[in-house]
């Protein structure tokens, strides 16, 4: 027998999805077929899982071999933050995300409060974080203040891992020695596989000086579709430089310069997100196709036999960093609710409607006392460990992915999307 309230439940959010597509679609933004590649991207983490890949934060992250310190931080328990010195860059690459920044225009001319965000986190953090990051725009524009940075961060934050963003061009002998002198520990280079043959060659160099100087020399770039040729000599490349690990990003669409995707044949991941949520990172919205290539590189790499580390960074894994800022807080806000450690939701069980009453007594013979009703939209909530109870009961459970808000009046949980629990 169909349950209606649940139906009801999940159309619901089934809308915003649609209204979500259907307002970019509006734009001239084009989507992929819905869930397109669901099966190739399922079929590639099954064979790098079986060749002892490691998946962290419900597998938005997957790693082979070495990976940074601070991209374990991430989503860490010891705190990591990113901060920049300016916003202006010497490129002007088309998917750059620096313009939905808040008060972008303002810093690109000014430059950023560094010193009072620095003050800000000491404060928030007891001087407590693990890792600190400078990015831009470009910190090789002005050397001097990345140097500034670097020191009044290890006065703040004793002992912190510092890294560094950067196209790499900019890059001299004399830079190199004066970032490791102020304690620079890791450098990050952004190679843009569009770019001539010259300027990858000057990028390339760079990251074999910045070997002599820094202890650990990383890529991170994103992968866009169609570069797989290319992106298989690069790596070659990194691997004759000695690059201790990439992050491998998915490429995105950061809410403008869509001429510039369209004219190459992109296309939006359908869905964009496994949740729906207005998310803060500022990164925009996946595009299709680089999931799944990243994901045969990496597998290409293993059987290459690369020396590095290979990281694929998604962009959900960029989204579980916030959440668990939001809702760790929250892991005891009511016995329903759990704290997820893979994808760091607020999450609890509920049943619907004419479920309701078998729900409640099979629960309650199994010792579950903690129940929550809802008369407006006729469901029971229950805490999520006793949902394999329900297993082989004629019942139709779900999973309820909260988030944990605030506003003037104080903080509050927000529902935001349900998931039909399969056995």
């Amino acid at each position: 027998m169909q349950n209606e309230k649940l139906s009801a439940a999940l159309a619901e959010y089934a809308a915003v999805e649609a209204n979500y597509i259907k307002a970019l679609q509006d734009k001239g933004l084009k989507f992929a077929p819905s869930h397109a590649s669901d099966e190739l991207i399922a079929s590639l983490r099954e064979q790098l899982a079986a060749r002892g890949a490691q998946f962290k934060n419900a597998g938005a992250s997957i790693v082979v071999g070495w990976q940074s310190k601070a991209c374990v931080e991430c989503t860490g328990s010891n705190g990591s933050e990113t901060f920049s010195t300016t916003f202006k860059c010497h490129r002007d690459c088309y998917f750059c995300f620096n313009h939905n920044q808040a008060d972008y225009e303002k810093f690109f001319r000014e430059g950023c409060p560094w010193e009072e965000g620095l003050q800000r986190s000491a404060c928030e953090n007891e001087n407590k974080l693990a890792c600190v990051g400078l990015t831009g725009g470009e910190p090789l524009l002005n050397l001097d203040d990345s140097i500034r940075f670097l020191n009044r961060a290890q006065e703040l934050f004793p002992g912190a891992h510092m890294r560094m963003y950067t196209s790499g061009d900019l890059l001299t002998e004399e830079g190199a020695a004066r970032l490791r002198d102020a304690g620079l520990q890791e450098i990050r280079f952004s190679v843009k596989d569009f770019d001539p043959e010259d300027l990858q060659e000057r990028v390339l160099a760079a990251m074999a000086l910045a070997k002599r100087y820094i202890p650990d020399v990383m890529v991170e770039m994103p992968v866009i579709p169609g570069t797989g040729e290319r992106m298989r000599e690069l790596l070659k490349r990194f691997d004759e430089i000695g690059i201790d690990g990439i992050n491998m990003l998915e490429f995105c669409f950061p809410f403008c310069n869509w001429e510039e995707f369209d004219k190459r044949g992109l296309l939006i991941r359908n869905p964009p997100f496994p949740i729906m949520y207005d998310y803060g990172y500022s990164g925009g919205i996946p595009i299709a196709g680089s999931e799944e290539l990243i994901l045969e590189l990496m597998l290409w790499g293993m059987d290459e036999g690369l020396s590095f580390g290979m990281h694929y960074c998604s962009l959900e894994n960029k989204h579980r960093s916030e959440m668990r800022q939001r809702n760790e807080r929250g892991s005891k806000i009511h016995p329903c609710f759990s704290f997820d450690e893979g994808d760091f939701f607020l999450k609890t069980g509920k049943v619907f409607g004419a479920d309701k009453e078998l729900a409640l007594r099979v629960l309650n013979a199994c010792g579950c006392r903690d129940f929550l009703e809802s008369a407006e939209e006729d469901s029971l909530t229950f805490p999520l460990k006793y949902m394999g109870q329900l297993k082989g009961v004629p019942v139709t459970p779900v999973t309820s992915f909260c988030v944990l808000e605030k506003d003037e009046s104080g903080s509050y949980l927000r529902e935001v999307g349900l998931e039909v629990k399969v056995f």
